[in-house]
């Protein structure tokens, strides 16, 4: 698992319910990890910062010899859309759960996507076709972005997750607005080319999972609400989306597969659009399993990773595109971020002394952290995921908004006050909103978030203060019980039997 947190914890799930043993990475600081210790067998690879440990593709490819494992899922951000990555993988004879280098090259390529869905007749916000590397005067951008018309995107070729992007409403910011653009995506993704779109003004972000197998067939799912964004980055999803009518869904969901038929597409991908007054817009693709997934899953009842590893094993795809495409009730996501809300969601790292996870009927939590788990200041902040289902909209937010009133992290700041505010809001209850709303309802707000979650937090410590007393207790027992030695630590399971992944 070339990966860290809850989505390597996600994956090594769904391996131990295929019989398949699991292998983890992890930097200094990830020692004691959740995701190390849930594996079978976990293995160092370097120092803290990301390019010494996450990112060192000589050093992932090594564990995956040694540990003798047959195949690489590399999750979602590092080197999950890395097409050097996925071809050392193969040169060393490993799987990589994923598509193609090559198609990870031709996808990953903003531009180039771009050209593959006009080709493939799906349509395409108003744009750049080329990329716009570092060597192309700023006068030939500004003549370009004239003839598009303000405002403008400028975007990173290489880019995902808001890096690289900035609004250009006027002429006077296109100079300043392209160097800090160019910068970002330089360091995010080793790239300083970039591309222009027009900028839709209202749009919704709507997407169309897929997946498609090594023998032809491609399905896509039912689509995902993602608008609900703060600085480009999605904070909420949801699937079905409720401005979807049936008729929007089938026909993005055919261009979507269309598109993905017409490059060979393998594995799991998502096509993203934006629609903004019924007409959609082809925005990119990501090639890779998106951090959204679960709400297809919850509203679907498929296991995504399951069968992107049986795809990877050369399965075919058994799954009827009817139920892909028809939602079973309704589902939404939560990104709980290690981040405080009250202070611009700036990162809130360090040690998290209770954790209380809420449960009942419809709610499932993807985590990747536990009591005494610590957030480390070195990579994404994201700690869990939330999701409720219902059989409506109406029920699934009734239980969001219970269970974000259960769940309780203390020793640091979440996104979780936040949230209890956001999902009250009427705008969003009645479903009207887009790409903007996040930032627009956020300049009128007034007043601190953590007011929402004063009284939970009080009630928190009490019960964390009780835990920690009463396992100092247990633990003082079991010494004495054992001679006066201290508990040690849980082993790896070295020699840990591994169930092939090919049949």
């Amino acid at each position: 698992m070339a990966n860290r947190g809850e989505i390597a914890v996600r994956v090594m799930r769904a391996c131990r319910e295929m019989g398949i043993a699991s292998v983890a990475v992890y930097s200094d600081c990830d020692r004691d990890a959740y995701h190390v210790r849930y594996a079978d067998e976990a293995y160092p690879i370097g120092g803290n910062p990301a390019r010494e440990s996450y990112l060192k593709i000589d050093a992932l490819v090594d564990v995956a010899r040694r540990a003798g494992a047959e195949a690489v899922h590399p999750g979602y951000g590092f080197l999950a859309e890395n097409p050097a990555f996925a071809a050392e993988c193969r040169d060393a004879g490993v799987i990589f759960i994923g598509p193609t280098p090559e198609l990870i090259a031709l996808m990953g390529s903003k531009t180039a996507a771009r050209q593959a869905a006009i080709k493939a007749g799906v349509p395409v916000v108003p744009g750049t076709e080329e990329p716009l590397g570092d060597d192309v005067p700023v006068e030939t951008i500004a003549a370009i972005a004239e003839q598009i018309g303000y405002p403008v995107l400028i975007k990173a070729v290489a880019g995902g997750g808001g890096k690289g992007m900035r609004v250009v409403g006027m002429p006077a910011d296109l100079q300043s607005s392209i160097r800090a653009a160019r910068s970002e995506a330089l360091s995010s993704f080793g790239s300083a080319s970039i591309y222009l779109e027009r900028r839709l003004p209202n749009p919704r972000h709507i997407e169309i999972q897929l997946l498609g197998d090594d023998h032809g067939t491609v399905v896509p799912f039912v689509e995902r609400e993602c608008s609900i964004q703060r600085r480009h980055q999605k904070v909420v999803e949801e699937s079905p989306s409720p401005a979807v009518s049936p008729e929007l869904r089938a026909t993005m969901a055919d261009r979507a597969a269309a598109l993905a038929r017409s490059v060979g597409y393998t594995n799991a991908g998502t096509m993203e659009f934006l629609v903004d007054g019924g007409q959609f817009f082809f925005l990119e693709m990501n090639t890779r399993l998106q951090v959204e997934h679960p709400v297809t899953e919850m509203v679907t009842g498929l296991d995504l990773v399951q069968w992107q590893i049986r795809i990877a094993r050369g399965e075919t795809l058994a799954i009827d595109p009817a139920r892909a495409l028809t939602p079973r009730g309704h589902a939404v996501e939560c990104r709980i971020y290690a981040e405080d809300p009250d202070q611009k969601f700036i990162p809130s790292p360090g040690v998290i002394t209770s954790f209380r996870l809420p449960s009942g009927p419809g709610i499932r939590n993807d985590a990747g952290v536990t009591p005494g788990s610590t957030v480390p200041v070195f990579y994404d902040s994201l700690i869990s995921k939330l999701v409720a289902w219902g059989e409506d909209r109406a029920q699934s937010l009734s239980r969001l908004s219970r269970a974000l009133q259960e769940y309780q992290v203390l020793g640091i700041q979440t996104t979780i006050p936040f949230f209890q505010w956001l999902i009250h809001e009427p705008a969003f209850l009645a479903g009207r909103f887009d790409t903007t709303f996040v930032d627009q309802v956020l300049r009128h707000r007034e007043g601190p978030f953590a007011e929402l979650s004063a009284e939970s937090e009080e009630v928190a410590a009490i019960a964390a203060a009780l835990h920690t007393l009463l396992r100092a207790s247990a633990t003082r027992s079991a010494a004495a019980a054992a001679g006066g030695g201290s508990p040690g630590r849980k082993g790896w399971k070295l020699a840990a039997r591994r169930e092939g992944l090919r049949p």
